[in-house]
Formats: C-alpha cells, sequence, structure tokens
C-alpha cells in the first residue's frame, strides 16, 4: 500500500523542534520551534499554521506541551530563555523564567530574566506536569515549579551539553524516585530529578548520543546515537534482601540502586 502525507507545512530556515500534547482532547496543535523567533503551531484539523507566538529574540531550539494541562506550551531559545504560554491567550505569554528568582541585584544585565546564560536547547516536563527540567549549553540542568515559573535550584552539576541544536532527553515514569536521563557525550546520565544526584552513566554508543525516549509501559529507555544505533536499556533485575543479612554484607547486585548502575542494554542481557 502506496502512503501519502494528508498535510504539509512549510517553514523558512531549519526545524529544531516540534511537539504534540500527550493530554490534549481539544485540539490538535503542533508547536513547531525553528530558526525564527516565532513559534509556529500547526493545526493539524485545518491544515492551517498561522497560529504564532512572539516573544523570543533568537531561534527556537526546544518546544515542549504541559503534560498536566493541554493548552500550555514551554518554548526554550537560543536567547536564553525560556517561556510558558497559554495559547488561548491573545497575549500568549504566561511567564518567563529566571534563574534567579527576581533577584536582579545578583544578576547581571545580560543574565538577568533568563533561563541560563547559554542558549537553551532542551526542554521536559516530569509526568505529573508540576515540574518543567531544562537544559542548556552554559552545562546546566535547571527544575522549575511550572505553576509559579520558581528555580527550584536542585544542583545537578556541570551537564556537559555541547549540541548546537536541540537537546532530547526525557524522565522515567513509574519509578520511585524519578529520574532524568540526559545525552552526555557518547554516554546517558542518569540522575535523580529532585536531588540532582548523578546516579550512573549508561555507556553503549560509541559517539554522541542525540535524543533518549522513556517506554513507562515496558520501564525501558531508548537513546539514538549518530552512530545509527538505536539502543534499548532496561532495569537490572534484583533479588529481594534477606532480613537476616546487613547491608554491609550485601553482594553488588543487592545494593541500593543509587549505588550501582541499575540500568543495562538489552544486548547484555543475551
Amino acid at each position: 500500500m502506496v502512503k501519502k502525507s494528508a498535510d504539509a507545512f512549510h517553514f523558512k530556515g531549519t526545524v529544531y523542534s516540534h511537539h504534540m500534547s500527550p493530554v490534549a482532547t481539544n485540539h490538535c496543535l503542533v508547536a513547531v520551534g525553528t530558526k525564527s523567533p516565532k513559534v509556529h503551531l500547526c493545526d493539524l484539523k485545518s491544515g492551517s499554521s498561522s497560529h504564532i507566538l512572539q516573544g523570543h529574540r533568537q531561534e527556537v531550539l526546544a518546544v515542549a506541551w504541559s503534560s498536566r494541562h493541554e493548552y500550555v506550551l514551554a518554548t526554550g531559545s537560543a536567547d536564553g530563555k525560556v517561556k510558558l504560554w497559554d495559547v488561548r491567550r491573545a497575549s500568549g505569554c504566561l511567564n518567563t523564567l529566571d534563574q534567579h528568582n527576581g533577584e536582579k541585584s545578583k544578576a547581571s544585565s545580560e543574565a538577568a530574566n533568563s533561563a541560563h546564560t547559554g542558549r537553551v536547547n532542551g526542554l521536559c516536563y516530569t509526568n505529573d506536569g508540576l515540574h518543567l527540567l531544562t537544559t542548556g549549553t552554559d552545562d546546566r540542568m535547571r527544575l522549575w515549579n511550572s505553576f509559579t515559573g520558581e528555580n527550584t535550584l536542585v544542583n545537578y552539576g556541570k551537564v556537559c551539553n555541547e549540541s548546537r541544536k536541540g537537546l532530547k532527553f526525557t524522565v522515567s515514569c513509574g519509578c520511585d524516585p524519578e529520574f532524568a536521563f540526559v545525552p552526555y557525550g557518547s554516554t546517558i546520565a542518569v540522575y535523580t530529578v529532585f536531588t540532582g544526584e548523578l546516579i550512573t552513566m549508561l555507556r553503549g554508543h560509541y559517539t554522541a548520543v542525540n535524543c533518549c525516549v522513556f517506554q513507562p509501559n515496558f520501564q525501558e529507555l531508548y537513546s539514538g546515537s549518530r552512530d545509527r544505533n538505536i539502543l534499548a536499556w532496561i532495569p537490572a533485575l534484583r533479588e529481594p534482601v534477606p532480613d537476616d543479612v546487613s547491608e554491609k554484607a550485601l553482594p553488588q547486585q543487592h545494593l541500593n540502586p543509587a549505588y550501582e548502575d541499575a540500568w543495562s542494554s538489552s544486548d547484555d542481557e543475551g
């Protein structure tokens, strides 16, 4: 059977990011970030792409719909800013995230009212939609309260980010604690979302990792790389800890996941 496209949307310049709402029931909008500072909204029902959001000064590298509110959209730009929008409103912009939480006396004029001091190229909501993770080329990842726009000041340390385009990272679903999986060169860094602890580095790719996607139904992580491979990662199984054995005497497979590499490539299971 020959398949052909139902609609085609044309943009001037490179398309860096696009996203459809995971919770929308009243719209079929695709948010698109391009080389233009304008955010385009493509309506799959009408075939129109006339709706735009204006506010950024440079190209839009990342877009992400809220996983809680179907009309709320987050956008990240090379201008260092992250904006939250309600696409139903004429003015659109709800908030511009500020890494200094309004303490302008501590911020330089360039960094004031910006989410990162570098290009913002990655956005990801937590699964409950209450928090937003952002990454920038200032080698920082930040966690924001998506309702108040406050920087929670969780310290993830240096998060190496050399991507000049978008960085596709993801968060777990159904895990306790929640994890963030972030491409880090040819590896994937695994952080606890709310404490910032670096749990482990997943190694298996040969060149730079471009994207990560989490599959909650099977608790699997998928990663894509410039080495042209897609790897599937699964949590390593652990045996229950006997009641009469102290933790210090446990073999490696019994250790708390915070102290070991709890993820492995599916190739390692053979």
